[in-house]
C-alpha cells in the first residue's frame, strides 16, 4: 500500500489526523468483536440445541409413519395429506449493526372437519408428530442461520482489525517518523543557514526571528 502524503507541515498533520482516525475505529472494532463474539457463542449453543429437538422430533414423526404404514398402508398417508400450506414468518434481529434471524412463527392449518375419517387412529397421533417436527425444523433453521451469519461478520470484523493493526497502523506511523525526521533535519539546515547568515550580516537576527515566528 502506498501513502500519497502532501509535503511538508502539512503531510505530518494529514498523518496525525490518519493516525488519530485509525486508533479510533480499532477501538470501535475492538468492542464490535466483543459483542459479536458473545452473540456468536449464544447462537452457536442455541443452533446445537434446536438441531437436538429436530431430531428428536423427526425420529418420533417417523415411527408414528411406520405405525400408519402398518395399519392402513400407503393409501391411508395417500388420503390423509391436503394441499393446505403453513403460513411462516420470520423475525429478525441486529447485533452492532449485524442482521440475523432471531425468530420464527408459523400457523399450521388445523384439522378439516369435513374431511373423512382417519383409516387408522395412528394418523392423528402422526400428524401431531409432524407438526411438531416441522416447528422443530423451522426453529433449527433459523437458528443455524443465525449463528453462520454472526460467524461470518466476527471473522470479516477480525480480519480488518488484523489488517489495520498489522498493515495500515505501522505503515502510518512508519510514515509519520520519516516526516516528523525530515522536518527537524530541514530545521536545523535552515536554523544553520540562519546563523552564518546573522553572523556574516548584522541587523538580521530581529528580521529573522519574527521570520521564523510567523512561519512556525
Amino acid at each position: 500500500m502506498r501513502l500519497r502524503i502532501p509535503p511538508g507541515r502539512a503531510g505530518r498533520m494529514w498523518l496525525r489526523r490518519r493516525l488519530t482516525a485509525v486508533r479510533h475505529g480499532l477501538d470501535v472494532l475492538d468492542r464490535k468483536l466483543r459483542i459479536l463474539r458473545r452473540e456468536q457463542d449464544r447462537l452457536s449453543r442455541n443452533a446445537a440445541r434446536t438441531q437436538a429437538e429436530w431430531y428428536v422430533a423427526c425420529r418420533a414423526a417417523d415411527e408414528w409413519l411406520l405405525r400408519v404404514t402398518r395399519l392402513g398402508g400407503q393409501r391411508a398417508v395417500r388420503l390423509a395429506a391436503d394441499d393446505r400450506l403453513t403460513d411462516v414468518h420470520v423475525y429478525w434481529a441486529d447485533a452492532v449493526g449485524t442482521s440475523y434471524p432471531a425468530r420464527v412463527s408459523c400457523a399450521i392449518p388445523g384439522f378439516d372437519a369435513a374431511a373423512p375419517l382417519p383409516i387408522t387412529t395412528a394418523l392423528v397421533p402422526a400428524r401431531h408428530a409432524y407438526r411438531t417436527a416441522l416447528r422443530a425444523g423451522l426453529e433449527h433453521a433459523i437458528a443455524a442461520e443465525a449463528a453462520r451469519i454472526v460467524a461470518a461478520e466476527t471473522a470479516s470484523t477480525n480480519r480488518r482489525i488484523r489488517a489495520l493493526k498489522d498493515r495500515l497502523l505501522p505503515l502510518l506511523e512508519e510514515a509519520l517518523a520519516a516526516v516528523e525526521l525530515s522536518l527537524d533535519e530541514t530545521e536545523r539546515a535552515d536554523a544553520d543557514r540562519a546563523r552564518r547568515v546573522i553572523g556574516s550580516e548584522p541587523g538580521l537576527p530581529d528580521r529573522l526571528d519574527r521570520d521564523h515566528r510567523f512561519n512556525r
